[in-house]
């Protein structure tokens, strides 16, 4: 199948995915559209917002839409690494032995609900850094590949704190994106409770199959990229950064730490897909600046003054895209 007829198959696809997740998720059609575009650039998503929000909800019904394997991992204090990965069992054998048999755990799906992941410690959360970025698990020195696609979509409560372990630098950059959910409008929150009290929606219909989404991913890789859109996105990246060789003043004044060439990866991978689903042939500086804040607000640390003058890393990172490069 040529690229012209993928993105026409795309642009279907992802009208009929807004519409049977739109039969069980009312608003939110911007999360539903990060997490669809995430997905066809391979990324992992982390998903913050405070309880009763629907986050596991909208990951679980996109997960239904499509044709792919699920699993869903509560995560909680007691949870263990083999929990996560499996674990090996010692099984007697037909002639009357004994072997180990290696048993897998729910890693082993193409989309992977990692619910509530800053509830268990990070030796726990570690687990899953493996899978994220190779796209494998190894156990017992024998290393078990991952069906492709494979996502990680993770949930995390911001206002609960007690109890918790923060997810490290290292593993925050793994995500492609941070999505924050905020309360819906008061139009939306009627139709949520008219909906959620009444007679139940159906189940969900299948709008994509594995060999689809992995051809769809390939097509936003094979995008072409001007070379200054590539240049724009390294800068954007590399001015988040604080030290001497950078002149702007907020960026000393308000960041700790900045940004490190994976956001740069995907910050150029968000505009292609974004560049793709509108029907445009490569990004442009719009994409790349639509793409920031999901792509750059966990990848930077703001420093005591900036949190002692109410700055979060979105205000930082809307002084930067006014900028001209």
């Amino acid at each position: 199948m040529d690229n012209l007829k993928l993105v026409e198959n795309l642009g279907k696809a992802r009208g009929l995915l807004r519409k049977e997740i739109g039969r069980i998720i009312i608003g939110q059609e911007d999360i539903v559209e990060m997490l669809f575009m995430a997905m066809l650039c391979s990324g992992h998503v982390l998903l913050e917002g405070v309880p009763g929000l629907a986050k596991t909800l909208i990951i679980k019904t996109l997960a239904n839409a499509l044709d792919l394997s699920f699993s869903r991992i509560q995560f909680t204090p007691d949870l263990m690494p083999s929990d996560i990965t499996g674990t090996e069992i010692i099984q007697e054998t037909s002639a009357g032995g004994r072997e180990f048999k290696f048993f897998k755990g729910p890693v082993f799906a193409n989309i992977i609900l990692a619910d509530e992941i800053n509830r268990t410690p990070p030796k726990t959360q570690s687990a899953l850094l493996e899978a994220m970025q190779e796209h494998s698990v190894t156990a017992a020195g024998t290393t078990y590949g991952l069906e492709e696609p494979f996502f990680v979509m993770a949930t995390q409560n911001p206002i609960e704190q007690e109890g918790t372990y923060p997810l490290p630098e290292a593993q925050l950059d793994r995500f492609m994106f941070n999505l924050r959910i905020t309360y819906p409008p008061r139009e939306d929150e009627v139709k949520i409770v008219n909906a959620t009290t009444g007679s139940a929606a159906g189940d969900t219909k299948t709008v994509l199959s594995q060999k689809d989404v992995i051809a769809f991913q390939d097509l936003v890789h094979q995008v072409p990229v001007a070379e200054n859109v590539v240049q724009y996105a390294v800068d954007l990246v590399r001015n988040s950064r604080p030290g001497p060789d950078n002149k702007l003043d907020f960026i000393r004044e308000w960041v700790q730490w900045g940004a490190g060439p994976r956001a740069s990866q995907y910050l150029i991978l968000g505009g292609k897909v974004r560049a793709v689903l509108d029907g445009r042939p490569t990004p442009d500086f719009a994409d790349i600046t639509a793409m920031i804040k999901p792509v750059m607000r966990h990848r930077i640390i703001p420093n005591f003054n900036a949190e002692a003058e109410g700055v979060d890393t979105d205000k930082i990172l809307e002084r930067l895209v006014q900028l001209k490069y």
